[in-house]
């Protein structure tokens, strides 16, 4: 399997062996898999988990047991915890739809931030079929049929020669361990259905249905090639990249052929729907200033021109506090950030400062919304309180819990934000150094 890896990566140009690759790790046995071939093959790789809050005490878990392989193979470790059914509320969109949407915006983040090159993913032979199947089954273009490409950007799919009957024989072989999602046998979600129940009755008629699928999606890729070089010459012509916004004319596509399509391929950088891109066109000819959203961009037709800009997704996510920070801009508040020796500090114990020991500490800080499964010991006690009956114990409402924020050391709740610290981090007569947070509100903008 090593070697069929490698001939595949060097087949695809993926990477070179000098490149450092940040691998996405669920804790799946795919997962799990693809680290172990970027270890064998000697590349310099680091760990990058998703915590999305749907699975409560599971979902912490899958945390812990991607920091400890990280320690295994002794490689960074980066992590992130999401509010994963706020923002699918907010945007309208499926839970499995918002996840992907801020995972792979937090991974090309970590990328880019950490100097990494590339973003690996555990994709295999049998995920590139139900892809393919999944498309054909809801509607797709040119870019469904050819499933999951095994290069895009800075994303790299090593494995997707592999199939999942090879992923359990280097399973067995090197005698890995890994973590069961019982969600992945359940068919109340439509991947799995495919999985389960239409894939079997489709190997009756082809048992090498995984082979025949790959075959056939590499021609439909060369046939792209072809199409792709007609959008990109409209791209140069119409599309202008600025530091607020991208901003498309309109100009040059007046005469383009099969315009819904070409508007949707300079779009794809934007996950704008094909359903999206059909009201787009239909509007081109009325009035400016209608708005079009997808999860991550809002477009507006300026005249002759489409205007896109990013929309803020980090509400949804943590927002970071590196030592030595002094303001930090989380949501609707201003957090200021002190340091101070303890021999000369006056502690404050109003609910909107926390005073924190800072040698109990481990930067950088997070904030982030509290998540289903979060625990935290409260200041003056011993034992450990769910946040959610903490919440409750306080009577706050329904609609504010999810505005509720906690600070976030190495995994470890210390303060539920303007509310109550953390025992484990307050300040005590053996503090030698106070790291000092406090809170206001942003003023209002009449």
């Amino acid at each position: 399997m090593l070697q069929k890896v490698s001939g595949f990566i060097q087949a695809h140009n993926l990477c070179q062996p000098e490149s450092k690759i940040l691998a996405a790790v669920s804790g799946g046995i795919d997962s799990i898999v693809l680290c172990e071939v970027l270890h064998q093959l000697k590349y310099t790789f680091a760990i990058a988990h998703c915590n999305f809050g749907l699975r409560a005490e599971d979902a912490e878990a899958d945390q812990l047991f991607a920091k400890k392989l990280a320690k295994k193979y002794e490689v960074p470790f980066f992590t992130e915890n999401f509010n994963t059914r706020a923002f699918a509320e907010q945007e309208k969109l499926s839970i499995q739809m918002a996840a992907r949407t801020l995972r792979y915006q937090w991974f090309e983040q970590v990328r880019e931030q950490e100097g990494y090159d590339y973003i690996a993913t555990a994709h295999h032979s049998n995920d590139l079929t139900e892809t393919i199947l999944l498309h054909l089954t809801k509607g797709t273009g040119i870019a469904g049929l050819h499933g999951i490409p095994a290069k895009n950007g800075h994303i790299i799919r090593p494995m997707l020669s592999v199939t999942k009957d090879e992923i359990y024989d280097l399973v067995t072989e090197k005698r890995l361990i890994w973590r069961e999602d019982s969600s992945n046998e359940t068919t109340k979600y439509q991947r799995n259905k495919i999985r389960h129940e239409v894939i079997p009755v489709l190997k009756e008629i082809n048992p090498s249905l995984e082979e025949t699928m790959q075959q056939t999606a590499e021609r439909v890729s060369h046939a792209e090639t072809i199409v792709a070089a007609y959008i990109e010459n409209l791209r140069e012509q119409s599309v202008k990249e600025a530091e607020d916004a991208t901003y498309i004319s309109l100009v040059p596509l007046q005469n383009a052929t099969g315009l819904p399509v070409v508007l949707h391929e300079l779009l794809r950088p934007f996950n704008y729907s094909y359903s999206v891109v059909l009201e787009l066109v239909d509007a081109l000819e009325g009035i400016s200033g209608k708005q079009f959203d997808s999860p991550t961009h809002t477009l507006v037709k300026d005249r002759d021109q489409l205007v896109i800009t990013p929309k803020n997704l980090s509400n949804f996510g943590s927002v970071v506090i590196n030592e030595g920070d002094t303001t930090i801009e989380a949501g609707n508040f201003t957090f200021s950030i002190k340091y101070a020796d303890a021999a000369n500090y006056k502690l404050n114990t109003k609910p909107h400062v926390a005073a924190l020991d800072a040698e109990q500490l481990k930067f950088p800080l997070k904030l982030r919304s509290w998540q289903e499964g979060d625990w935290f010991v409260p200041l003056g006690m011993n034992g450990k309180k769910k946040i959610s009956d903490f919440l409750i114990d306080k009577k706050v409402p329904a609609n504010l819990k999810p505005q509720t924020l906690v600070l976030v050391s190495d995994q470890s709740i210390v303060w539920i934000v303007n509310q109550r610290l953390d025992n484990r981090f307050k300040v005590t007569d053996k503090t030698q150094k106070v790291v000092e947070i406090s809170l206001q509100a942003k003023p209002s903008v009449s």
